[in-house]
């Protein structure tokens, strides 16, 4: 838990604005990390894992990486974002790689089938 604390106070409010907006888990014991998958009982720590769980507890994506890689904390507040908008839309929209609020979304269905890359490529045009 301090460790987190000093994380966001010392480096990532430097990289994020008011550093990150949604609490870190600490788990000493390892018992959350084993339920996840991401403890290691013989080096008694966990993979660095992040979990993103929608409000009904079911997890809507998740990375684990090894300590020798960062992670990204723009792109996971991105997809914070992104599953925020889907579920608030209740599914009649997606949003394309690399979405942005306020950018354009998808509307998923049999019309969208095969039409993903022209959609996709017309939203890239956008963002350059």
């Amino acid at each position: 838990m301090f460790v987190h604390k000093m994380w966001d106070e010392d480096e990532l409010k430097k990289m994020v604005d008011g550093g990150v907006p949604f609490p870190m888990l600490s788990d000493a014991g390892g018992k959350v990390g084993t339920v996840y998958g991401v403890y290691d009982e013989d080096a008694g720590v966990e993979t660095r894992g992040r979990f993103i769980i929608d409000p009904d507890g079911v997890i809507q994506g998740y990375e684990v990486l090894t300590p020798p890689v960062g992670r990204n904390v723009n792109e996971s507040l991105r997809q914070i974002q992104a599953f925020q908008h889907v579920r608030q839309s209740e599914g009649t929209e997606a949003t394309p790689s690399g979405w942005k609020p306020g950018k354009k979304t998808l509307k998923p269905g049999p019309a969208l089938v095969g039409k993903v890359w022209q959609e996709w490529k017309t939203e890239q045009a956008f963002d350059d």
